[in-house]
């Protein structure tokens, strides 16, 4: 197969607005269809690992295995070494990747985990191909990713209903595919996984409590008017400023609502690879 390398553009960036809630994640609340799979001694590839709080988690709970850990953003590394550093874990070194072109031997990793990650790459199929080489026989493919078409929200809000039509257009123009959680099987299975060492599973994060509803109205509101998914949505003519800040708006107002309520539905799966 030749090489494919990086094509898509990450939509969100790495602005505060965006790691508020990338450092919220954990093994717990992201990864917890792939935990009981885990075992102590195991060898773990973390792709996409952000600022690193799943991975601290995963090597945390891998104690006397090891992690590596990857990100296509250098910047990031940082904030993922001072988690681990924080915390002190010495079973886990970073490196930047690029998941179409993984810079490992086949059959290396008992484990090889993604979480939020094929909804912004070029070649998804590719991705999983690398993730599926790289794992051992016996070993697992493990990836989560959210469905933006499936979330749901209530009360009804128009603003909402834009942002979505919004930020669906603006990923799919940066390569990328923001209702991933529902191709993940389909992917795998193109991959070259056989359909029976495939388990496809959901879940939800649901946001309802006047906390829950402010952090997550607000990370939104922020992140519509001043990251890099800003940048690309005035930059690629999908919207003008004020259309950026009706959003934002929209998002404030829905997070003040008493009777607020928003579901992200994830697809996930669990892939084994055979022996």
């Amino acid at each position: 197969m030749p090489e494919t390398r990086e094509t898509a553009v990450y939509t969100h960036g790495h602005h505060e607005s965006v790691l508020r809630s990338h450092t919220w994640r954990t093994a717990a609340n992201s990864a917890a269809y792939l935990l009981p799979s885990l075992k102590p001694h195991m060898k773990v590839l973390d792709i996409g690992c952000g600022p690193g709080t799943i991975t601290a988690d995963l090597a945390e709970l891998v104690h006397d295995g090891h992690v590596t850990a990857v990100d296509h953003a250098p910047g990031v590394l940082e904030r993922a070494r001072a988690t681990a550093a924080e915390r002190g874990l010495a079973n886990v070194d970073f490196a930047v990747a690029d998941v179409h072109a993984l810079d490992y031997p086949d059959d290396t990793f008992c484990v090889v985990h993604a979480h939020q990650v094929l909804q912004h790459v070029g070649d998804p199929v590719r991705a999983l191909s690398e993730m599926r080489r790289v794992t051992r026989p016996g070993g697992f493919v493990a990836v989560r990713d959210a469905d933006y078409a499936a979330m749901t929200w209530y009360p009804a809000a128009p603003g909402l209903d834009g942002w979505l039509d919004l930020y669906e257009r603006v990923s799919r123009a940066n390569g990328g595919e923001p209702d991933a959680g529902r191709r993940l099987r389909s992917w795998a299975l193109r991959a070259g996984f056989d359909a029976a060492d495939v388990t496809a599973t959901s879940a939800t994060w649901t946001f309802a409590t006047p906390d829950e509803r402010a952090w997550w109205s607000d990370l939104w509101a922020d992140r519509t008017l001043a990251s890099a998914y800003a940048d690309r949505a005035t930059g690629g003519g999908h919207a003008t400023e004020g259309e950026l800040r009706a959003v934002s708006r929209a998002w404030r107002e829905w997070g003040e609502r008493e009777d607020g309520w928003f579901s992200v539905l994830h697809g996930e799966i669990l892939c084994r690879k055979q022996a």
